[in-house]
């Protein structure tokens, strides 16, 4: 049986994020959609735990 766990960033970026669908149409305009929804995951949590390294 497969877990029933899902990916935390993509949980965080459905969820929370509210992204359900894309509300563009064509695979550059979805890729870059996709792209700013990580690029603000990823923002997030560099300003949440700084550069820690």
């Amino acid at each position: 049986h497969r877990m029933s766990v899902v990916e935390p960033v993509f949980g965080n970026i459905g969820t929370n994020k509210g992204l359900k669908r894309f509300s563009l149409r064509g695979k550059t305009k979805v890729q870059g959609q996709w792209q700013l929804f990580c690029m603000v995951h990823n923002l997030e949590k560099v300003s949440r735990y700084g550069n820690v390294g």
